[in-house]
């Protein structure tokens, strides 16, 4: 049973991908980590050995810590942070505790290299409409929190994954792009193994908006539209990132919580 210093498996994948969802760190081994190489959706791991170097970075935020099977590194941790000002949390049962529940995992090996301030990097074409904002938000919410993401000339995306160690996507010819009738976000989904019935709601809808498919999701279209909208409201392209994030947040908890409910306007009665 949770406690006021531990969450629940299904509590916490309630919040996982949310806008308001708590940091969630993985203190895990290096040997318990080289045994499963996976990762909680939206992870990060770090060392408890040096908690107190890197636990003020979180002060005045909730936090969810894990270890193995949630025992000794993560109390410990999550006790330290607690001291820093952290809201802290651990994971009821762990590592092993998620895992056994069957929930989802993202496998650390499928992600680019880290720089040195262990984010992941992404480059992709400048003016992005639609697949170029919900990759991003997908890794974010779902990936790497604290993720990098270069928009550049078309012509020069490559090159510039290869000068800044950056995985470019959503153009031809590399592995994080389109095949065959799926677009980039649907092979993200698929190649981290994160395709829960939310998200894969909203691939569809991503889908339909990014290939010129409405007939995929009646919301596609709206989605489109809204999509277009940004990319003439902004000039600077992470800008229009961070607005994106809030439109696809909204998409998703649509699509996880919302899908059923109707808004309907009473008829006005006119009077002979």
């Amino acid at each position: 049973m949770s406690t006021f210093t531990t969450i629940s498996n299904d509590k916490l994948a309630r919040l996982i991908g949310t806008a308001n969802g708590p940091a969630l760190i993985d203190v895990r081994t290096e040997e318990d980590f080289a045994a499963d190489r996976r990762l909680i959706p939206g992870s990060i791991k770090l060392s408890h050995d040096n908690v107190t170097d890197w636990g003020g970075d979180f002060a005045g935020r909730r936090a969810v810590v894990l270890c193995f099977r949630g025992e000794k590194l993560a109390q410990g941790t999550a006790a330290w942070l607690r001291q820093l000002g952290v809201e802290a949390e651990t994971l009821e049962g762990g590592f092993e505790g998620w895992k056994a529940a069957k929930l989802p995992l993202v496998d650390a090996r499928k992600l680019p290299p880290r720089d040195a301030k262990g984010r992941t990097v992404w480059v992709t074409r400048a003016r992005p409409k639609v697949d170029r904002i919900a990759c991003p938000w997908l890794i974010r919410r779902f990936v790497d929190p604290n993720a990098v993401f270069l928009y550049v000339a078309p012509s020069e995306v490559v090159a510039v994954g290869e000068r800044f160690n950056a995985a470019p996507f959503d153009i031809e010819n590399v592995f994080w792009s389109h095949r065959g009738e799926l677009c980039t976000f649907d092979v993200m989904i698929e190649e981290f193994g994160i395709a829960t019935p939310p998200l894969l709601r909203l691939a569809t809808l991503v889908r339909g908006a990014d290939t010129a498919r409405p007939d995929l999701a009646p919301e596609a279209p709206g989605l489109l539209a809204a999509s277009l909208g940004l990319s003439r409201m902004y000039d600077d392209d992470l800008a229009q990132l961070e607005a994106g994030m809030t439109l696809y947040d909204a998409f998703y908890r649509w699509c996880r919580d919302a899908t059923g409910e109707t808004h309907n306007w009473p008829t006005n009665k006119v009077k002979a």
